[in-house]
């Protein structure tokens, strides 16, 4: 699978499987991705590779890191010490979003009020999935 940011200067490629595909409703992915709610997978390192420029790093928490392009700014990536050895790119970045279609929301309690997410999809409390 091959994803890229807006202006396609990061790319990325992506070897199946992924470990899982999530909605997290926490508030650092909402802020990152300025939206409601982000749908990210994780793969372990190894099954991944950046083939583009590399993305700017932004240490977002003692134990949690961010990518993004450093042109455009499209949020790219995340990877968190409580998960180590696993990368969470986000599903919006992918050249074929729809073939990741997500099993479990992650961080619910942190959902926004008005959200809908009564989709049948089991609830967690906090950002864990593994």
């Amino acid at each position: 699978m091959r994803g890229r940011c807006l202006c396609g200067s990061v790319t990325f490629d992506v070897d199946l499987p992924v470990l899982s595909t999530v909605n997290c409703h926490c508030e650092s992915c909402r802020r990152q991705c300025s939206a409601p709610m982000t749908t990210y997978f994780g793969v372990e390192d190894g099954q991944w590779r950046w083939t583009g420029e590399h993305p700017k790093l932004f240490c977002s928490s003692v134990d949690v890191e961010r990518t993004f392009c450093g042109n455009c700014g499209s949020p790219m990536s995340f990877r968190s010490q409580t998960m180590s050895g696993t990368m969470h790119f986000y599903v919006a970045a992918l050249e074929d979003p729809e073939a990741f279609a997500p099993t479990l929301h992650v961080a619910h309690e942190e959902k926004l009020c008005w959200l809908n997410s009564d989709d049948g999809l089991p609830k967690r409390t906090g950002p864990e999935y593994l």
